[in-house]
């Protein structure tokens, strides 16, 4: 087979691509310049977005033909450790090809890409495209180099390659295509009518041309321009002609307003959000604040739906493990709490509006009544997924033992009695183990722990229907207790090893529930937490100084298999403290920074709407670059709310959907204090001005 060009043969190998047109989750990258071309009508074709993959082959020192490694777009670097220790290459060496192959690739970068980014490839189906396949190491290279990326699958198409490059390649993508393998391949150019070299201006042009006609019909006509005084024809020769003025790319302002879904109040506002979930095991819906009452609503209207029309089987909150499980035995019928009120009468600690406020309540009550049209086996659970219950959780464990175990009962006090010199300041044992004033109390709560796990079988199935479950939430409260002992004792070696430790055990939570619940079957979860704990933290300012989070956690364990959402407001209300342990006042929440996504969906003119980033990638480029986020937690303190409640994001690779609400109103707490009754005197309270 021999193609006329490379548009001829980009449309001879969009023929074989067919069973991936019209789909949202693909994206076609190209390997410049002569794979552009190609892969131009492969895009065009397939009605997908089309971009550029760099990637630049690090040569060893003295014989480039031989790859040491690549760099690719997006800052990805590939080394091939086990050739680079055998051949004895110095690290400095390897830095100085890098760092030269580097400048390279940036200039290219600049020169094809602009300001743009690379669009997300996380969960898609990514199609790389070169118009020959001699020796395969460039696609080598990249291949290793978008999965970096995590995408779904990799998919390498190509016009023409040698047999046994395509046969390797098979190996390393989920699939390779390749329409030509001649046993006598000799060269990529042997087998085009017309290879004359892909010039800079056509790769620009025809990119360009992509983002306009993403879904377009027609093919590109002979007259489209490629630069000053140059037009490609048919077959991509290039001749003289006039200047061509194409439409302006659209602003992120533009494609929010026309790409975002709106919210009427109506009952099938989430139809396509639930249908996007599809068969996930988590959903994780995060909250701007701690004290929203839009956030608190919308979150158990998705999460009744989750569960009624999708058998997913527990809530998982942001809340200690004791105290969720009275309002878990309550939903489930097994407790005596006369009603959703008394079932959260244990969230004492501050911030008590945080669980105890109507919204929860309604959420609880439905639960309840759900759960009494259900069989015992399929009711669903409420759980805490946090750490502060070091105290409850030691006594939730003496208390079990007690009934079930006496002697073991003792054995624990005992262990557990390393703590009481510290009555309720369990600070201050962190800090006395910190800086050794006392011995820890580590090797007792790990004894206690694995003591337990030794008599699950014997504990678990004593008679009685909630035997097992009495059991798992004994054994979690020892869990919560050694995890607990090592945050208090990390709160003094710095902010990111106490965050990253209470993260864990979070995600650690919800995988012990996972697996406890999936004894009948796979169970699904819906996690209830702050947008700083549920979105990727790889993708904010948090993750650059080192700390990670659930969102993060639950996406390098589950992939795909998790869904992260987020909720955004502009100005309004809020319920919240200005120092810890205070009383909680409705304050007034400023509007948003300029330069923030939150100034960036207010200006979009809508009042109420879902972006789904995951499955829209025009959207998900559109906001792909950085911005300030707000993150309002039990404390807000407008005064300094740039330092105090602002971090950098792009949000984008942080959330697969968003959702905002432009203006919003406090939540209501179960006990209103004078100062929420009250709310926040005006700023320019007494004077007017």
């Amino acid at each position: 087979m021999r193609f006329h060009d490379r548009a001829d043969a980009g449309l001879k190998l969009a023929s074989r691509l067919t069973s991936f047109a019209n789909r949202h989750d693909v994206v076609v990258l190209a390997l410049p310049r002569g794979g552009v071309p190609v892969a131009f009508e492969v895009a065009r074709a397939l009605k997908a977005p089309l971009d550029i993959f760099l990637v630049r082959k690090l040569g060893v020192p003295g014989h480039p033909e031989l790859a040491m490694g690549a760099i690719a777009s997006g800052g990805v670097r590939v080394l091939s450790e086990d050739l680079i220790d055998e051949l004895g290459i110095p690290r400095a060496a390897v830095e100085q090809v890098a760092v030269r192959e580097r400048l390279e690739l940036e200039r290219r970068e600049r020169l094809y890409r602009g300001d743009r980014r690379l669009p997300m490839l996380r969960d898609r189906t990514v199609i790389l495209i070169d118009d020959g396949l001699a020796t395969g190491s460039t696609m080598e290279a990249a291949i290793a180099a978008v999965k970096q990326y995590q995408p779904a699958r990799v998919v390498v198409a190509s016009p023409v390659g040698a047999p046994e490059t395509c046969h390797r390649l098979h190996a390393l993508a989920d699939d390779v295509i390749c329409l030509d393998t001649p046993d006598q391949f000799q060269a990529v150019g042997l087998w085009y009518e017309r290879f004359d070299q892909t010039t800079d201006e056509e790769v620009i042009d025809l990119l360009h041309r992509a983002s306009q006609q993403v879904g377009a019909d027609q093919r590109v006509g002979p007259d489209q321009r490629v630069g000053p005084d140059r037009r490609v024809g048919v077959n991509g020769d290039v001749a003289a002609g006039r200047t061509h003025r194409s439409a302006p790319t659209p602003t992120p302002l533009e494609i929010v307003r026309t790409h975002a879904q709106a919210l009427t109040g109506d009952a099938h506002d989430y139809d396509a959000l639930l249908n996007a979930v599809g068969d996930a095991r988590l959903v994780l819906i995060g909250e701007g604040s701690h004290g929203t009452h839009e956030f608190y609503r919308e979150r158990a209207f998705i999460t009744e739906r989750l569960i009624s029309e999708r058998g997913f089987a527990a809530v998982a909150v942001e809340a200690d493990w004791p105290d969720a499980y009275r309002v878990n035995r309550y939903v489930r019928g097994a407790s005596g709490d006369a009603d959703a009120v008394a079932a959260l009468a244990d969230f004492e600690r501050f911030p008590t509006w945080m669980w105890r406020n109507t919204d929860v309540v309604d959420f609880v009550g439905w639960l309840r009544a759900h759960n009494d049209t259900q069989p015992v086996e399929r009711r669903v659970g409420f759980y805490g997924i946090d750490l502060y219950s070091l105290r409850a959780s030691m006594a939730a464990v003496l208390n079990y033992l007690r009934q079930v175990d006496p002697d073991a009962a003792m054995r624990a006090r005992q262990r557990y009695a390393c703590f009481d010199q510290f009555s309720e300041e369990l600070q201050s044992y962190g800090y006395a183990a910190h800086v050794g004033l006392t011995p820890t109390c580590e090797r007792e709560v790990i004894a206690q722990l694995v003591e337990m796990q030794r008599q699950r079988a014997a504990y678990a199935s004593r008679d009685g229907r909630f035997a097992r479950d009495d059991f798992f939430y004994a054994e979690q409260n020892a869990r919560l207790v050694t995890n607990a002992e090592q945050y208090y004792r990390s709160m003094f070696r710095g902010r990111e090893e106490s965050w990253n430790l209470r993260d864990r055990h979070m995600t650690d939570t919800i995988d012990e529930l996972l697996r406890f619940l999936s004894s009948n079957g796979t169970a699904r979860i819906v996690v209830w937490a702050h947008n700083s704990h549920l979105g990727d933290a790889r993708a904010t300012e948090m993750g650059r100084r080192g700390e990670l989070n659930v969102g993060q956690l639950v996406r390098e364990r589950f992939g795909a298999d998790a869904v992260l959402i987020g909720q955004t407001t502009h100005a309004g209300t809020v319920t919240a403290a200005s120092d810890w342990d205070q009383a909680a006042e409705r304050k007034t929440v400023r509007p948003s920074m300029s330069g923030s996504y939150e100034r960036l969906f207010h200006d979009s003119g809508l009042d109420r709407f879902l972006l789904p980033l995951r499955d829209d990638i025009a959207l998900a480029g559109a906001l792909a670059d950085q911005r300030l986020e707000r993150a309002i937690g039990v404390i807000y303190l407008p005064r300094t709310e740039r330092i105090s409640h602002y971090f950098a994001a792009d949000i984008a690779s942080q959330f697969d959907f968003v959702i905002h609400f432009d203006e919003t109103t406090a939540l209501e707490p179960l006990e209103r204090t004078v100062g929420w009754e009250a709310g926040e005197a005006a700023e320019t309270f007494p004077t007017g001005l």
